[in-house]
């Protein structure tokens, strides 16, 4: 195969894409995709046959009356029918990648002709559900930037091809990136009358992955997701609640008690039930300028997330993880949709993990704290276990009591020289970074009870997901300083255009000594 097709010269995009070679996906992805379509004609029809067979008894259904001969007529031309529009949808689905665009072309009786630019290509996932890897199948996930959805899938291939054709357009995407970013800065140097060298744009995640070896940095063992788990509040409600309902009925005799906690059981059971499959056997991995998420169960997924595409990080620890040291990490990315749990999953960059494993995740999406060297590591654990005006952080002054008594002594932020650390929680503890540059917008907020006591609050707007970065109850003097000081490091920040790359491998200013406290 080869995977990068040039469109013919000299014309455009569409029509040379017609020239060149397109390719087709595996012949068994319409039978991967369509298996739920199967299976309700197996179960509609073939159910009441299968167990005619059985138990000996006559078939019931207004298909009782008809005919053996006629019903295998039937059957075969239902077979036949659904078999040939596998066979024709196989047919009619093609792809082409060539030096500028990601070209999907699908459907039979409506076609639809779906592309993308290679320089807008962020990431590119590779997706096994369960059946297409009882076959060796994997799906491409195309995710590009300023969509809103995936733009483009392409399903299924084998999966060494998946593998390679990712890595190729990865490759293709990078380049692609770099000419754009040239020719946008030897347009700016043209129209500023300064001749210049072209400087490449930000490039795509994992445009350095190809050739680049990948390197295990943290894993989320199997028992230590089935234990968090079990320590989620949701799944601890829904047990105790059943708990409940079970012992009442026991007690006092009442029948239907135990019939009126089953939502509750099988809602706990079926929250446990997405968290293990999506974070089985999860692993982070360094490669190139991105972080490779590997995990599933059921449904095999590698992820890209994209670096230079952050922008805000989450570090939490729930209170009843708090005596086994354990911490999970989220990320808000630019570009991802969160209209679902499936989807909220895919900007979690640690489920569950021990502090060091936290810090080695973070040196890669956050490897410069902008903090005196040797201090980074320290000035991050104050945010993490820290409260008061441990580190630097300016606190919620005692009037903040009374609107918040637990936390009030953690709520607090500290501004670095690359971004802004927001400290909040009590029970559930909690550490926001945004870099400066990734501040989209800043507000100010103030109710009336604030309003009363002398507080106020500072909101910072990031791209949608998990990550809202908010300083809540501080000195009305001290939140107005923040929000004039916070809106001219971002500008400055955007201005100069710090590298979001990182440093090189291994020099990770917050990887330096433990988290007093904290359990390794």
């Amino acid at each position: 195969m080869t995977p990068l097709q040039p469109a013919a010269p000299g014309r455009g995009p569409a029509e040379g894409a017609h020239d060149a070679a397109w390719q087709r996906v595996h012949p068994l992805s319409p039978w991967v995709r369509g298996w739920i379509l199967l299976l309700a004609l197996f179960v509609g029809v073939g159910r009441d046959w299968l167990q005619s067979i059985l138990t000996g008894e006559p078939m019931r259904g207004w298909w009782s009356d008809v005919p053996v001969p006629v019903l295998g007529w039937a059957g075969a031309a239902v077979i036949l029918i659904v078999g040939g529009g596998f066979v024709l949808s196989w047919w009619t689905t093609r792809y082409l990648v060539d030096e500028t665009m990601v070209r999907v072309d699908t459907g039979i009786l409506f076609r639809q002709h779906r592309q993308a630019r290679l320089d807008r290509v962020q990431a590119v996932d590779v997706v096994q559900p369960f059946l297409a890897r009882v076959f060796g199948l994997a799906e491409l996930r195309f995710e590009v930037a300023d969509a809103h959805e995936n733009a483009l899938r392409l399903a299924f291939l084998p999966e060494a091809e998946a593998q390679r054709l990712r890595a190729s357009v990865l490759a293709a995407a990078a380049t692609a990136a770099m000419a754009v970013g040239g020719a946008k800065a030897s347009t700016a140097h043209a129209e500023a009358g300064r001749p210049g060298e072209g400087t490449p744009s930000s490039v795509p995640a994992g445009s350095g992955e190809t050739g680049s070896p990948e390197t295990l940095v943290a894993r989320a063992p199997v028992a230590r997701i089935l234990a968090s788990t079990a320590l989620t509040p949701f799944v601890i409600v829904a047990a105790v609640v059943g708990a409940l309902g079970i012992l009442l009925e026991v007690s006092t005799g009442l029948r239907g008690l135990g019939a009126a906690i089953i939502p509750a059981l099988l809602g706990g059971a079926f929250s446990a039930w997405n968290r293990v499959s999506a974070f089985w056997d999860f692993r982070v991995l360094a490669v190139g300028d991105g972080v490779r998420l590997s995990r599933g169960l059921l449904e095999a997924r590698s992820q890209t997330v994209p670096a230079a595409r952050v922008q805000a990080i989450l570090i939490r620890q729930p209170l009843l993880w708090r005596p086994f040291g354990w911490w999970s990490v989220h990320v808000n990315v630019a570009g991802y949709r969160h209209t679902s749990e499936r989807e909220g999953s895919k900007s979690t960059l640690l489920p569950v993990g021990t502090s060091e494993d936290v810090f080695r995740v973070l040196g890669l999406v956050f490897p410069d704290p902008g903090t005196d060297p040797g201090t980074g590591r320290g000035v991050i654990a104050a945010g993490l276990t820290g409260t008061g005006e441990w580190c630097g952080f300016v606190g919620s002054p005692p009037p903040a009591r009374w609107l918040d008594p637990l936390a009030w002594r953690r709520t607090g932020y500290l501004a670095t020289r690359t971004a802004l650390l927001c400290r909040t929680g009590a029970a559930s503890r909690r550490l926001v970074i945004v870099p400066h540059e990734r501040t989209q917008s800043i507000s100010l907020t103030q109710g009336p009870l604030e309003r009363r006591l002398g507080l106020a609050g500072v909101e910072l707007h990031s791209t949608p997901g998990p990550v809202r970065p908010a300083v809540p109850h501080l000195a009305v003097a001290a939140a107005e300083d923040l929000f004039a000081e916070q809106a001219a490091r971002a500008a400055r920040a955007r201005r100069q255009a710090r590298p979001a790359a990182g440093l090189p491998a291994g020099e990770h200013p917050v990887a330096e000594k433990p988290i007093p406290g904290g359990a390794a």
